[in-house]
Order: C-alpha cells, then structure tokens, then sequence
C-alpha cells in the first residue's frame, strides 16, 4: 500500500518563526464554502455586513460539490419511509404530503438551480428530496453569492488563529505565502470545526462508547445508465430493491464469485437531474477520523478501492449498468462526522425524536437520525414525529469558552446521535444563515455573538424569509 505511514513515534520539530501578508480587514469572516458558508455568508452581509468567505477549493459547495454528497436530503415533514419506497426514477416516493421547515438562503439557492436546469425541484414524487447537478451548482453558489456582495478569496487553507484573549483573525496558507484576514467576528463553517477548536474551544468527537465516528463514503456519478433495463429487473424481482437501496441477491452472487467485498449491507442508488445518469453512495469506510491526515490519506485509498470493484459489479452483475461508466467521483471521499464543538446547549437525541422547541430557535430539522455503522455494516433509522420538527437553538452555535467565533454545519453542539440528522446539507446552510446574521450583527453592535440577543436574530432571519415555525411570535 501506497500510503505514508503515521511516524512512530511522532517526532515534534520546532520550526523558526515567520511573518504573514495583512490581506484584508472585514466585519464578518466566513470560513468555508460549502451549504453552511453559503448560508452563513448570505445571512451576514444581508444583515448589513462587510463579509468576506475563504475556501480551500477553487469552488464553492464544499461536501455538495468536492465530495458528490447528492441529493439534498429532505428538508419537509412526512419524509419518506425507506422500506416501503417504489422504483420509478429512482426517487423515493412519499406515503403523504409534506411541508418544508427550512427556507431562507436555501430556498433562494433551490429556486435558483431549479431555474438553471441543475436540480429537480422537491416533491412527493422525489420523496421530497432534491437531485442536483454539481457543475451548475458551483455556478449557481458562486453568481449568488457574487450578486450579494460578499468577497470571496479561494485556494486558501486556514492553519490558526491569533488574537490576545479572543479571536481577531485568521491565518490561511495560499500559493502567494501565509495570509491574515482580520475580523470582528468569524463563522467557522469549516464543518470540522477548526477554527473554534484551534482558538481553544473544547470538542467531542464520536460516540460515548468507544470514540467511532460515522464511515466515509466516496460517492460517484455512473453515465449512460439505461434506466428502463433497470426498472425491468426491479419489477420481475420486487423483493430485491427498495426504493433507492437493494440488490442483496446479485451482491451475494458477486461476493460469492469473488468479485465483490461490499463494505455496506446494500448498494444505494440516487437519481440526478439526468435521465442517463445515476449517483452511487455504496463505498464505506469505518474506523477512519477526518481531522487525522493518516487516516483520511488511507480512507482515500481504501473508497477508490472500494469504487473499483464496485464498477466492474455493476456493468457485470446489474441489468442497465453494462455500458455505463463512472463519469466524476468526488475531490474526496465526504466526511460525515468530526468534531462536534462544545456550545452553550448540547442538542441531544431526545431533543430530536420528541421535536423539542427552544425560545431561542433558529432553525429547525426533520431529517432522521440516521447512524451509518461506525464499525461495519448496517444503518439506524430514527424517525422525528409525523408532521413535526425539531428546534435548534442559537446556543447550539455558541463556543463555551471562545470569543468572536461561531460554528455552523455539522460541527455545532451535540451528541452523535443527534449529530447523524442535522449534519444533512439543508440544515446545515439554516444553521449557517443564522450563524452569519448573529455575526453581523455583533460586529455592527461591537459586540460578542453570545451578547446578541436571540431574539434579534429571529427578526432578522424572518425577514430574510427565514422558518421559525408556527410556535415562533414576531
């Protein structure tokens, strides 16, 4: 195996001092371009805000477009019942209607995709999901964005922070040397949570049991898939495919002939927006932390492994898949679970499956709470209440013991349990809108983010077409 070995044992070198260019000076650093930055940045500069987002790729999307992580999961009530789905488009169908619980920034980019011909739009046919492309999707992100004024600096890593007793910036390493963006406030949408954690805040990672975290998964695109050949093998063998998940009998086969070792129980298929054209989440690797570059350099090459034989499966073994071929796989393989940052409120799973409200809201979720196995195979489906969702709080967002930073995505305050619903996409860019609004407008108070009153915040949110739900009162 190709792989640099970790150095044992590990070897500290003290490294001579070094200076660093003064890039910029702004009101609100967003850190990351993924679905929280998005909305975090968004959120800050239609606050009234001077915003300037830093990213690390030279787009934006983050795990929507580096890692293939498609579809959006749903973001509405009644989500659909994965055992009991139907077959047409390789879109989940619904037992009922549903209705969204998160709009705001996310609405604006759907309707925005949904115009560019890069995402089929939410609906009880999608089992209220959202196929995208992730080529428009790096257009759309960026045009959005571009049109609101926020300044964007690209290929730009952050490796610290500096401040005396609070965080005044941030340094990124960048092809032109180290650089520094000064900040009132910064939003870590790192989804690691690296900036709050490299200014000191305390964190958790994995389960209470034994520090696993959710697998890794490279996702991959497959081309010139022919969907009716597909449906054909599904309809002479219902009891073989579930919706969007299946084929144990052809695993099986394969796995017999020695062609196939599937780290998951199923394979998992996802439409897109083209007819032609499906995506793949069936690679998983456990036991791998993506705050480690050991692990995450092994997971690498594990996935593509993993991508490989998965390839050869599906043009041998699946009718519809015999000309087809992997067209993109991800920068990476996605990372599903980090850091979760210690905040002022720990959500836990309990909050979640009893659709707990909190005064200071802002946001909501319906997505289950939904545990890949962080040891093998096998998948935990929780369900929140039919026709409910559950709150999350500002607090939620707050660092304990860190000033001028606060998180969104999924490394805000909670439990793994809780973690494996709102980590999703949609709810992480919800989280982010009101982690940009409540910077903005503690810069333009001069003031901390925990100072901000929550309520301010929701005002805000609201008039910017944010969803408090019904329990909220203007």
């Amino acid at each position: 195996m190709p792989i640099l070995k970790r150095p044992e044992p590990i070897t500290e070198l003290i490294l001579p001092p070094r200076t660093a260019k003064l890039a910029a000076e702004t009101d609100v650093l967003v850190v990351g371009g993924g679905p929280a930055g998005i909305g975090a940045a968004l959120g800050a500069v239609r606050a009234g805000a001077r915003v300037i987002l830093v990213e690390r790729y030279g787009f934006l999307g983050g795990n929507a477009t580096a890692a293939l992580v498609m579809p959006l999961m749903s973001f509405h009530t009644q989500r659909p019942t994965f055992e009991k789905l139907g077959v047409s488009n390789l879109l989940p169908n619904d037992h009922g209607p549903g209705h969204p619980v998160i709009a705001g920034a996310l609405k604006e980019l759907l309707e925005h995709l949904v115009q560019s011909g890069g995402a089929v739009p939410p609906s009880l046919e999608t089992g209220y999901v959202v196929p995208f492309d992730p080529e428009v999707f790096k257009w759309v992100a960026l045009d959005l964005l571009d049109r609101a004024g926020v300044h964007m600096l690209f290929h730009a890593f952050a490796s610290n922070v500096f401040g005396d007793g609070e965080v005044e910036g941030v340094v990124f390493e960048t092809k032109s040397g180290p650089l520094v963006i000064k900040a009132k406030n910064v939003v870590d949408c790192t989804g690691d949570g690296d900036i709050a954690a490299l200014a000191g805040a305390g964190y958790e990672v994995g389960r209470e049991s034994d520090g696993l975290v959710q697998p890794m998964t490279l996702m991959f695109r497959m081309a010139d898939f022919e969907q009716a050949a597909f449906q054909a093998y599904v309809k002479q063998n219902p009891d073989q495919w579930r919706g969007v998940h299946g084929l144990w009998d052809l695993v099986q086969k394969a796995s017999a002939d020695g062609e196939l070792e599937l780290a998951r129980e199923d394979v998992l298929f996802f439409a897109t927006p083209h007819p032609r054209e499906v995506s793949v989440n069936s690679t998983r690797v456990t036991r791998v932390l993506g705050i480690d570059v050991w692990d995450w350099s092994l997971a690498e090459w594990e996935s593509r492994r993993q991508l490989n034989q998965l390839l050869r499966f599906l043009r041998k073994y699946v009718p519809g898949f015999e000309k087809s071929y992997a067209v993109q796989s991800g920068v990476h393989a996605g990372v599903r679970e980090t850091r979760r940052i210690i905040g002022e409120y720990r959500l836990t799973a309990e909050d979640l499956l009893s659709a707990r409200k909190f005064p200071d809201v802002i946001a909501r979720g319906s997505y289950p709470v939904d545990i890949h196995n962080p040891a093998g195979k096998g998948t935990v489906l929780k369900r929140i209440p039919a026709d409910e969702a559950y709150d999350i709080p500002l607090r939620a967002l707050i660092p304990q013991r860190v000033e001028r930073v606060i998180v969104a995505g999924r490394c805000i305050s909670g439990t793994h349990e809780a973690h494996s619903s709102y980590r999703v996409m949609p709810i992480a860019m919800a989280t982010g809108q009101a982690a940009g609004i409540c910077a903005a407008l503690a810069s333009r108070a001069n003031i901390v983010p925990r100072d901000v009153a929550p309520r301010d915040v929701q005002q805000e949110l609201v008039r910017q077409g944010g969803d408090l739900g019904d329990g909220w009162a203007q």
